[in-house]
């Protein structure tokens, strides 16, 4: 690795560590936002040429303070706030070891923001993506996920949330609302809602990366666990996913070879010591599921009677049709593609034109040998999504079918 690719892992490392030190003194979320963003391209502007400072985070945090200082000066109005932040906490005073990490995903994921603002302002706070960087990940113009963020940032104030952990009493609601936030930013890098990729890998890297610190900050806490355990496992099929040319290969067919090992072994053991811990919450279970799948050496081991038991307990968790659209597959697999139908039934009026809806259906009268009705299916799911692999995947499926038809 390059020192300037060192340099970078370095930043990305200690961006959140930074911005949650200066807001933590000032408590300016905004302010300290865009003063962190200075002192970051300071680094790495002035650290590949001169070599890193004997303290980095202490060299970010003190760049940050003296440009945020700077501002306030130049804003008169603002004065007596900035003696008012020097009272609380004299500059020098910072901790040397203390990582707000924690607080500042906290901050990012509150309750009062809507999921999309949430991912956005955790991938500018605490990952330490530029505007542009995200706003490429999600296909969105530059400006719109700028007043993303924005937004949320103004909630943020407006709300009056103070730049602390949240209360006992509330801490399970709000963990749940980080948690949440990471697993979809995972599951948007697994499989891309839309574009000509499959999968980013940097979105479902950075999602591992946040996790893997909330696991370390709180190794005892099974959701988190699990969820690091969930994405582990997921992720470590990536490798098969895809074919040379970027085409979608169902789970079924993929080659398990290519699968990351390490990662499996890993997850594996985080998946059994999150269904230790007492009671069993949404993600240990969708971990165990993902433990099944991966622990099978071929497709025809999968034990597919536990999935589909795993499946009904998530069922009573969640309200979330997703999770009886997979509860369908697995029913189909154990009892026959008729019981599968079945239980897809009721989620038409919970899934309305949703492509997986028509791409399942269709995968289960294919197995039915209703390969008519099938490809009609993959047809309409191929019409509705957006990522064009799938698309792919699924005008190739109903183009074989209507073949056999003629």
């Amino acid at each position: 690795m390059s020192s300037t690719a060192r340099i970078e892992d370095l930043l990305r490392e200690l961006a959140p560590q930074v911005l949650g030190a200066v807001v933590r003194r000032y408590g300016d979320f905004d302010a300290a936002e865009d003063t962190v963003q200075e002192a970051l391209l300071a680094a790495a502007m002035h650290w590949p040429c001169e070599g890193l400072p004997d303290n980095p985070r202490g060299w970010l945090i003190q760049t940050a303070v003296r440009r945020l200082t700077d501002r306030y000066r130049s804003d008169q109005a603002r004065r007596r706030r900035e003696a008012s932040a020097a009272l609380r906490e004299p500059p020098g005073a910072e901790p040397a070891q203390r990582d707000d990490t924690l607080v500042l995903l906290f901050m990012c994921c509150h309750p009062a923001l809507t999921p999309a603002s949430s991912i956005a302002l955790t991938l500018r706070a605490v990952a330490g993506l530029s505007t542009a960087e995200i706003a490429k990940a999600f296909l969105v113009p530059e400006a719109t996920l700028a007043q993303r963020i924005s937004r949320a940032k103004q909630d943020i104030k407006a709300s009056g949330i103070g730049f602390r952990m949240p209360a006992p009493q509330e801490f399970e609601a709000r963990l749940r609302s980080v948690l949440h936030v990471l697993y979809l930013l995972f599951s948007e890098g697994y499989t891309s809602s839309a574009g000509a990729d499959l999968h980013r890998a940097d979105l479902s890297g950075e999602a591992i990366r946040l996790t893997r610190a909330m696991h370390a900050m709180l190794p005892e806490h099974s959701e988190v666990t699990g969820l690091l355990a969930l994405m582990l496992l997921n992720d470590a099929r990536r490798p098969a996913r895809t074919g040379a040319h970027g085409e979608l290969i169902p789970l079924a067919e993929q080659d398990r070879t290519r699968w990351n090992r390490p990662a499996i072994a890993e997850g594996m053991r985080l998946a059994a010591t999150a269904m230790s811990g007492g009671v069993v919450g949404e993600y240990q279970l969708q971990a165990a599921i993902a433990a099944l799948h991966d622990g099978a050496g071929r497709a025809e081991d999968t034990d597919w009677p536990q999935i589909l038991g795993l499946y009904g307990l998530l069922a009573r968790l969640s309200d979330n049709p997703m999770v009886e659209l997979n509860r369908a597959v697995a029913a189909a697999m154990v009892h026959g593609p008729r019981a599968g139908l079945d239980l897809l039934a009721p989620l038409d009026e919970r899934l309305p034109g949703h492509y997986r809806l028509d791409a399942v259906r269709g995968h289960l009268l294919d197995m039915l040998g209703d390969t008519e009705a099938a490809a009609a299916h993959y047809r309409a799911a191929a019409a509705r999504t957006t990522s064009e692999p799938e698309r792919q995947y699924l005008v190739t499926k109903a183009a074989k079918l209507n073949k056999q038809n003629r």
